[in-house]
């Protein structure tokens, strides 16, 4: 049985990454999307293991001192990680893994794992994001500009990507990264090993 990878889909607040993830999972139901852990209380309706693995926050440096994480951060007063074994139990199950991360936790784990493929989604254009963020209706177009402004600066970090995925239309999106995973199976050292000789 051929042994699952892992792929990382990042890029700016607004994108539409988790429509993204959320159209392949539902195309590719043997597809494991990468829960969370997290120290914050669950919000109404959250489940534990299904939204977030919830944690305190000792058990949370318990799990840093373990090294269980394979990328983890601080944001706005709580932690949040990627834990390791879930991820790896289904890449041993031969399903690939997909996880929707930051980019400075896709830096963590291409150090860890740089066997992990990872994929930038971009906009359309700058205009259309600012357009996608106002239309949440969410925040103040003081939040919507800085969003947008720390989007520019991440974006520097898309040129150490293995893939760049222009989010037009989910479908669109979509189907090139379907076709990416694909690829990735593809590679001869992923198949030499499938043939007898």
């Amino acid at each position: 049985m051929r042994r699952g990878k892992m792929f990382i889909i990042c890029g700016p607040s607004g994108v539409g990454k988790g429509t993204v993830a959320g159209a392949l999972m539902a195309r590719d139901p043997d597809l494991y999307f990468s829960v969370s852990a997290t120290t914050r209380t669950p919000r109404p309706g959250e489940s534990d293991g299904v939204h977030y693995h919830f944690l305190t926050m000792e058990q949370f440096e318990t799990w840093i001192a373990e090294d269980q994480f394979l990328e983890h951060a601080a944001y706005v007063g709580n932690r949040y990680g990627t834990p390791k074994k879930f991820v790896d139990e289904a890449m041993e199950q031969g399903r690939d893994v997909l996880l929707d991360i930051e980019i400075q936790g896709a830096a963590q784990i291409h150090e860890k794992r740089p066997d992990a493929v990872r994929i930038y989604i971009a906009p359309p254009s700058w205009e259309e994001l600012e357009r996608r963020l106002l239309g949440r209706g969410t925040e103040s177009i003081e939040k919507v500009r800085s969003r947008l402004a720390r989007g520019k600066e991440e974006f520097n970090a898309a040129k150490d990507f293995d893939y760049f995925v222009i989010n037009d239309t989910v479908d669109h999106a979509v189907e090139e990264i379907q076709a990416i995973m694909t690829a990735e199976h593809c590679r001869p050292a992923e198949r030499i090993g499938m043939i007898d000789r």
